[in-house]
């Protein structure tokens, strides 16, 4: 699991373009290093995805390559939108790797529902940024419902934004 922030917490993402740009940009860099996003969550100024590593990868150092490449693409293009070259936009970024199977559905719930978690979304599955609506058409019923299940209030993750 991988959450990223802005700095200062400072809302970036505020507009559909810039969280569509930021989300192609995960889908597309995830892709290209054999990343499988399994949940995803985009806010205007932090992020959530879990995702299994490559195959090939065993430590997972291209997690390194992708994050920075999410970020400086990202923040590059986001500083000439705003004609702030050279401004910082992009914290920080913690991630865990996941081994134990009630922590890892805890953490896919968690981030499937992190928009009405934040208030943005009062049904996740209707917020374009998520995940969620994409769990609901690919995952069978009894999977969404055990799922729903899990509890989150016990993780201990860095989501103060």
């Amino acid at each position: 699991m991988v959450t990223g922030g802005t700095l200062h917490k400072v809302p970036m993402l505020t507009t559909p373009d810039r969280l569509s740009m930021f989300q192609e940009l995960l889908f597309r860099l995830a892709n290209r290093l054999g990343w499988r996003l399994q949940a995803w969550a985009i806010m205007n100024n932090h992020y959530h995805w879990v995702g299994l590593s490559p195959e090939r990868d065993a430590d997972a150092r291209s997690l390194r390559m992708l994050i920075a490449r999410l970020h400086e693409i990202s923040a590059k293009r986001l500083n000439r939108e705003d004609g702030q070259p050279g401004r910082q936009v992009w914290c920080n970024y913690w991630d865990s790797h996941i081994t134990f199977p009630a922590s890892y559905f805890a953490r896919l719930k968690y981030v499937h529902d992190n928009p009405a978690h934040h208030g943005v979304a009062d049904n996740p599955a209707n917020y374009p940024w998520c995940s969620r609506a994409w769990l609901e058409r690919m995952a069978s019923r009894a999977f969404v419902k055990q799922l729903d299940g899990f509890k989150t209030d016990q993780l201990d993750l860095p989501d103060d934004f």
